[in-house]
């Protein structure tokens, strides 16, 4: 029984270091000086990116873009330093009101999504973003198999026999 117990243990400790071990080439963190949380159709939404490798140090020399999404309509918007290392700045407009996604293309690795935001009534529509469900399911299951390694790994009580007689 101890051995299984142990097996089962190790096994879910290795699915767990999973998602770690496939970080562990190239990657960057994005930083958003601010959301487009409130703005209006046709308003400029003026952020600054600050972009880090491995979340630690600034990247400079690279070219990061803002994409933006509504139905069909699909705009990107390049970025410039904004003189400090691994600073850059974007000016986005909205063209129109709506739900709109917004994606930061880090210009290193990976492709940031945040959570859809509504233009023209200010209220942030976290609840579209596919990517957000699937996090909260991802971080559900991972706290299922927590709760099962813990259920496991502790030890069990045996029950002593009742004693005859008395």
């Amino acid at each position: 029984m101890r051995i299984r117990t142990t097996a089962a243990a190790l096994a879910i400790i290795g699915f767990l270091a999973l998602p770690a071990g496939a970080l562990a080439g190239g990657w960057a963190t994005v930083g958003l000086s601010s959301t487009p949380d409130g703005l209006g159709p046709g308003q400029t939404w003026n952020v600054e990116l600050e972009i880090l490798q491995h979340g630690r140090t600034p990247l400079d020399g690279i070219r990061p873009t803002v994409t933006i999404t509504a139905g069909d309509t699909t705009r990107t918007f390049q970025t410039r330093p904004a003189g400090r290392p691994g600073t850059y700045r974007a000016v986005v407009t909205f063209p129109g009101a709506g739900t709109w996604r917004y994606v930061v293309d880090d210009g290193f690795s990976a492709r940031h999504s945040y959570p859809a935001v509504r233009i023209g009534s200010g209220a942030a529509d976290a609840t579209a973003d596919p990517g957000l469900a699937a996090g909260r399911v991802l971080l559900a299951g991972l706290a299922g198999l927590a709760a099962a390694a813990l259920v496991l790994a502790l030890p069990r009580r045996r029950r002593r026999p009742a004693a005859l007689g008395g």
